[in-house]
């Protein structure tokens, strides 16, 4: 037999090559040393392919949860406290004291003595009830968006 015929038959039957044919591989191979080394090499490679070609990924879930760490180390600021929503802890109490002074200022205002004298009762209640919404709310906001810091550092 050729040698073409001889690798013919190794590449195509390889898994269920007779046993006629392996015989007529193996003498073949005894006498011409470039077809067992062509051999050798296709066992290899196809060894390789099989087993270590494709190594093991790793599972979506842990890649995902690294990520997800790494956001979180990354979104907090200089003091520790987590940065939520775009505004630090700091911010939020910054912004709730100009709210609470504007608030309270409102009150100090020249027209504002002129119209108490003008409606009496009956605009005072109406501003405190605005006045609690505004501080009811900026809180709750405050709070539930900060939950999970606040229960830390409170240890609740």
């Amino acid at each position: 037999m050729t040698c073409s015929k001889i690798l013919d038959m190794v590449y195509e039957e390889s898994d269920s090559m007779p046993l006629f044919n392996q015989i007529q591989v193996w003498l073949h191979t005894i006498f011409c040393p470039n077809c067992a080394q062509e051999i050798e090499r296709y066992q290899v490679s196809r060894s390789i392919l099989e087993n270590d070609f494709f190594p093991l990924s790793p599972g979506l879930e842990d890649s995902i949860m690294a990520k997800i760490d790494i956001q979180e180390e990354l979104q907090d600021d200089k003091n520790g406290y987590a940065v939520t929503g775009g505004f630090s802890i700091r911010g939020w109490v910054i912004a709730g004291l100009i709210i609470l002074f504007s608030l309270a200022t409102a009150f100090f205002n020249f027209d504002f003595q002129n119209l108490t004298d003008e409606s009496g009762i009956s605009f005072l209640l109406p501003m405190g009830i605005t006045i609690g919404i505004v501080l009811t709310t900026y809180g709750a906001l405050f709070i539930g968006s900060h939950l999970k810091e606040l229960s830390e550092r409170f240890g609740l």
